[in-house]
């Protein structure tokens, strides 16, 4: 058995140490920004805004009871945010696992998944290890033009190379420093967004199997029952990556690959996802589909911004990747044909209220079309068209922004977030609170409630709307609520939004209460001077009454 095992290593080296590469940078990247040391989270700075969603999400399985299942940071509402991803790291701390690992094993295990499944397609279209090597390689360092930005702040000099290594910060994030290029790129999203990883991976690998080896299984309906169910079911996982998987696979449909089966298949997945859709859509939803061209510059679209904007986020990856698929054959040309319909959905609709949401589709597409691009560079390479110097100075050309944009990762510095074991607040929360308490908080990130599990009323503004809750009405309520001196009407406030507990900071614009009103008329259940906490229940506001 061992000499078997050796044999299978030696016919596979390429293939074990890809898996090993993707293992141990799949285990450096997400442990470097998220993890664990002595009763304290140490968050990436770089991550910090997208954990103070993630960890609420997470604690609410763990440490709260989050049943039936409302978005933490929204109380009262039925969730519309995918959150099988952080169910599952909830579970794990719950059974006993320290969160960074509850987050982070997940993370790896997709993100690997992710890298083995790029290399495995594009291996597998062009039946070439060298393109599905390539492939990682694009997929780890993208080719915007990003890296232009970086020239302008570093020119060329003695001390170029050390600028990049040493260099903190993203040459581009668009939209949110007004750049061209999009801060979608990098592999930061994946760090932030960590069930991107595994969304993608598991896409992929459905359209693997239907593609390659459906034709070849024996029980083809029963096959494409369970990929349909696991379609379905994925809607909870990722619902942009489950639109995008079904966008390919209707395309499958109608250019006639696996028609019959994939059909069924989209039945199944359509049968599952359905009654999640119309929970997902249920009171308070703001989705809706909405013709919105032009992405990011839909306010501004003709046809040269146009080009102008996917030239600088793409970068020259497009005349590789369209003279790859003009000497492909034509049965992989309907595979690209198929993954472009993202491309132009992303391009023509909006499905949340931040546009921006809709970089998963061009992510999504590139893992493709870089494939075909690495597909022609190999062509050139073998055919001995041009040098191999060139070759190599095109592939750096094509991965020099992937390659500054690691660094940042890299650099980055940890913010330290003291955990129950250091924080007597959250400690004296999940001591003295029900699991599904509802707090009124005048602290929006990481307030001390929502890492013990409970749920508040309304968190930083962004996260709920971005998942199409009505957060100005709730804001508007509770600026109205502590203007308010009625005690009956402050009662009915609390008693009719099913809020427990009022946790009270520093006033600001956001939470104007008047401290001293407070503090004369209601008893305080818990007071940390350090902190500047003071915690009122409902029970006892409501005895003035």
């Amino acid at each position: 058995m061992h000499a078997g095992f050796r044999k299978i290593i030696s016919k596979n080296r390429t293939e074990a140490f890809l898996f090993l590469f993707a293992a141990v940078f799949s285990s450096w990247l997400m442990f470097a920004t998220f993890a664990y040391s002595n009763g304290n989270m140490l968050i990436a700075s770089k991550a910090w805004s997208d954990f103070a969603s993630h960890i609420p999400l997470i604690r609410s399985f763990s440490f709260g009871n989050n049943f039936p299942i409302q978005y933490p940071l929204f109380a009262g509402s039925p969730i519309h945010y995918h959150f099988l991803f952080f169910l599952l790291a909830g579970v794990l701390e719950k059974i006993g696992l320290r969160i960074d690992f509850a987050l982070n094993i997940p993370s790896i295990l997709g993100f690997t998944f992710l890298l083995l499944m790029v290399y495995f397609f594009a291996k597998k279209i062009f039946s070439s290890k060298a393109v599905g090597i390539l492939s990682v390689v694009f997929f780890l360092f993208n080719g915007s033009l990003s890296f232009l930005n970086f020239l302008k702040q570093h020119p060329l000099s003695n001390s170029f190379v050390s600028e990049i290594i040493s260099n903190k910060s993203f040459p581009s994030f668009g939209p949110y420093d007004q750049s061209v290029v999009s801060a979608f790129w990098n592999l930061n999203i994946y760090t932030n967004q960590r069930h991107l990883g595994l969304s993608f991976a598991l896409s992929l690998f459905i359209i693997y199997i239907v593609y390659f080896n459906l034709s070849k299984i024996k029980r083809k309906t029963e096959v494409s029952i369970i990929l349909g169910l696991i379609l379905g079911a994925s809607y909870l996982l990722n619902i942009v990556v489950f639109l995008m998987s079904v966008s390919v696979l209707v395309c499958f449909v109608f250019l006639n690959i696996e028609r019959k089966n994939t059909f069924i298949l989209l039945s199944i997945a359509f049968i599952i996802f359905f009654p999640q859709y119309l929970y997902f859509q249920g009171e308070n939803s703001g989705f809706k589909l909405l013709f919105a061209p032009g992405y990011l510059i839909n306010n501004n679209l003709n046809l040269m911004n146009f080009l102008k904007y996917w030239f600088m986020n793409l970068g020259f990856q497009p005349v590789f990747f369209l003279f790859g698929f003009l000497i492909a054959s034509k049965k992989v040309r309907l595979i690209f044909i198929s993954f472009l319909s993202c491309f132009l959905i992303g391009n023509l609709f909006q499905f949340s209220p931040e546009m921006a949401a809709n970089h998963k589709f061009f992510n999504y597409f590139m893992l493709i079309a870089s494939m075909f691009s690495a597909y022609f560079l190999v062509f050139l390479w073998k055919k001995n068209i041009f040098p191999k110097v060139f070759i190599l100075c095109i592939i750096f050309l094509l991965i020099f922004s992937g390659i500054i944009d690691f660094f940042p990762i890299l650099n980055d510095t940890k913010i330290v977030l003291a955990d129950y074991k250091n924080n007597p607040d959250i400690a004296w929360i999940m001591k003295n609170t029900n699991p599904k308490s509802v707090f009124l908080t005048t602290q929006y990130l990481y307030d001390s409630s929502s890492i013990a599990g409970r749920k508040i009323y309304l968190g930083w503004p962004y996260f709920p709307w971005s998942s199409g809750y009505d957060t100005q009405k709730r804001s508007d309520g509770i600026k109205n609520f502590f203007h308010e001196t009625n005690f009956f009407l402050i009662c009915s406030f609390l008693k009719n939004n099913h809020i427990d507990y009022v946790s009270l900071y520093q006033p600001s614009e956001d939470f104007p209460f008047d401290i001293v009103f407070w503090e004369n008329n209601f008893k305080t259940i818990y007071n940390n001077k350090q902190t500047s906490i003071k915690i009122y229940s409902q029970e006892t506001v409501c005895k003035k009454i």
